[in-house]
């Protein structure tokens, strides 16, 4: 777990911006500001939810050359919690999420396009399932400033739509959408970070 896509988003346009040089941040992991959610349909009924519980990463960002912001995310594939036991082990399995032989997901940025004042999409790469494919992430500023601790954060909403297929899962739920909610603090200068 080291990198995590996202939050390059919101600092898409120099609206979202505050520094005129480039930053690095961190996602919120430790204090657990941050959430990747999933909905699959059910039977073809209703809707099953989850989310992944151990993810991480950091984003760059330059507001003078928006080109080199950069996002990078690992999430940990095993750590699948649908709120059930018997059926997270059973999603694990060669046959559905395949974690034994792909445990980390990854997403790395390659570009990024404004849509509006406070939204944009990030082109990327992910790999899953040991496949790579292009990805987009559908992102929204949410906020930024100064947080109690002495550190500055930056969050972010963003949707994407993954098909099994394209990543030769076996299960055939189809489309899973997921949704990331993003807090990031930036990282000091000595490579710290302020949290509490």
């Amino acid at each position: 777990m080291k990198k995590i896509l996202l939050a390059t988003l919101l600092f898409i346009t120099p609206t979202w911006a505050t520094s005129a040089t480039a930053a690095d941040y961190q996602i919120d992991v430790e204090g657990m500001h941050a959430a990747i959610n999933f909905r699959v349909r059910h039977v073809g009924i209703s809707w099953l939810t989850g989310r992944f519980d151990k993810f991480d990463g950091t984003f760059s960002y330059d507001e003078n050359d928006l080109a080199a912001s950069k996002v990078s995310v690992d999430i940990e594939v095993g750590s699948v919690n649908s709120n059930h036991e018997t059926r997270d082990n059973h999603i694990l399995e060669a046959d559905y999420l395949n974690v034994e032989a792909n445990p980390i997901a990854h997403f790395e940025s390659t570009s990024i396009d404004l849509t509006g004042d406070d939204t944009g999409i990030i082109h990327g790469n992910l790999t899953l399932n040991g496949v790579t494919k292009p990805f987009d992430l559908d992102a929204t500023f949410v906020g930024q400033g100064d947080d109690p601790w002495g550190g500055y954060r930056a969050a972010f909403d963003a949707t994407a739509t993954m098909n099994p297929d394209d990543f030769d899962f076996k299960f055939k739920y189809g489309e899973v959408f997921l949704s990331f909610y993003v807090e990031g603090v930036r990282i000091n200068e000595d490579g710290s970070v302020a949290t509490h």
